[in-house]
């Protein structure tokens, strides 16, 4: 393995990208530490300290890499692109003119990624209008927050600027994931949010050490290994389907009679239902922070959607992860156009006729994979909240949920797209 890294570093071009991927990088990090004008740095630090990351932000806070908290210029992180890019994929379904851009190749293609732009931008704006306001009365971190201001002058000019700087940070996140797309290697959105989960994983693990002691750490370090493994594991686990082209003369020449295989992942959604259920668990709780009495259904949600460590919260969490994972499956694999393009192209599934039939048989095959890929995903989003109530680690658990969910899919896509550029300069793979 370090030999391929040695062979990727000396090939010019491969060099190049990786070093162009690691600068931009850096940049981000750099952006994600530099306050937003108007904000008070020592009461923001201060809050920090007190509550930590365990308030309603928190999950925006982890894709920011802690940016938000701080109040960067980088404070909503890629979270408004990856908003808007659910929101575009769920409008693709329900919109025919959308679709039929989906259909059109390239071209359309770029038509969608341009309205993902300037919704992302619409979000941005929104999100920073409530954080802004959140940060004027003090209830970002809170009810600690103690509704102290964060801001060094509270008018509107100042709350402007900082709409404006926070969002034109977005923007200028959204042109680093491109770059990274377009010159470097991989999805760059996907690095940026890898880029960010890893970021908080020393400082999480620090704060385990410091809290429970050597004992707890490397007990939280085995099990982190086995989790990570086991959703290695997982994630690489596919239903292959044969597929079988029958031969056909076009011209004076024959094609077709090969072989191949339709590959349905056990984790066919990946992370997004679980970043699904932790947005639409956030509602509550971010609403109830508007209600200054913390009376009536206010304590109440409170209560038990504050934290997440109650019964109720886990249940739900479970519930909308699974409705989540088969909605965003169905709209993702569409059996009867699978099935209509194999027709199209005289492929078929042996011992099973094309048209209906196929699609039938596709339709059952999905269904039966995706109850083990919800349970699956549930149980690693249970992982942290599990540790919340028996550790005590507090919710920068890392092993577990989102985070650890993103650090794998992104590492194995990333790993296995340089191993690809290897193997076409005949070295030898990260996996070999």
């Amino acid at each position: 393995m370090l030999g391929a890294f040695v062979s990727a570093f000396r090939t010019p071009d491969l060099r190049r990208k990786l070093l162009f991927v690691m600068f931009i990088i850096i940049l981000f990090r750099l952006g994600s530490a530099i306050p937003t004008p108007g904000v008070d740095y020592v009461k923001v630090q201060e809050g920090i300290e007190s509550v930590g990351d365990q308030g309603i932000f928190g999950l925006i806070n982890l894709f920011s890499g802690g940016a938000l908290l701080q109040l960067s210029i980088f404070a909503l992180g890629i979270m408004p692109y990856i908003t808007a890019s659910i929101i575009l994929q769920l409008l693709v379904v329900v919109i025919p003119r959308l679709e039929t851009l989906k259909k059109e190749g390239q071209a359309g293609q770029s038509k969608i990624t341009q309205y993902t732009r300037y919704l992302t931008l619409g979000l941005a704006i929104l999100q920073s209008t409530g954080i802004v306001a959140l940060a004027r009365n003090g209830a970002i971190f809170g009810n600690s927050g103690g509704g102290e201001s964060l801001l060094v002058n509270d008018n509107l000019t100042t709350m402007i600027l900082m709409i404006i700087t926070m969002t034109a940070g977005t923007a200028m996140i959204m042109w680093f994931g491109e770059l990274i797309t377009e010159r470097g290697i991989g999805n760059g959105m996907s690095i940026l949010i890898f880029t960010s989960v890893v970021s908080s994983f020393p400082g999480a693990l620090w704060g385990i050490k410091q809290a429970k002691g050597w004992d707890v750490f490397g007990l939280v370090i085995a099990i982190g290994l086995v989790i990570m493994a086991a959703v290695i594991f997982i994630e690489q686990a596919q239903r292959r389907i044969p597929v079988q082209y029958a031969r056909r003369m076009v011209g004076r020449k024959m094609f077709g009679g090969t072989s191949t295989y339709i590959p349905l992942k056990v984790n066919q959604a990946g992370v997004i239902p679980v970043i699904f259920a932790s947005s639409l668990l956030y509602l509550p709780s971010l609403t109830s922070q508007f209600n200054t009495s913390n009376t009536g259904w206010s304590a109440w949600v409170q209560t038990h959607f504050q934290n997440g460590d109650h019964p109720y919260y886990m249940i739900t969490y479970v519930a909308l992860i699974i409705f989540f994972t088969y909605f965003y499956v169905s709209i993702t694999f569409n059996p009867t156009e699978v099935a209509d393009n194999m027709k199209k192209y005289g492929g078929f599934v042996p011992g099973i006729r094309a048209g209906k039939p196929t699609e039938d048989y596709l339709a059952y095959v999905l269904s039966r994979i995706t109850f083990p890929g919800a349970i699956y995903l549930a149980l690693v989003a249970l992982v942290p909240l599990i540790a919340l109530v028996v550790v005590n680690a507090n919710q920068n658990f890392p092993f577990g949920g989102t985070s650890l969910l993103i650090m794998v899919g992104v590492g194995l896509d990333t790993v296995k797209q340089i191993e690809s550029q290897l193997q076409q300069r005949h070295y030898e793979g990260f996996l070999r």
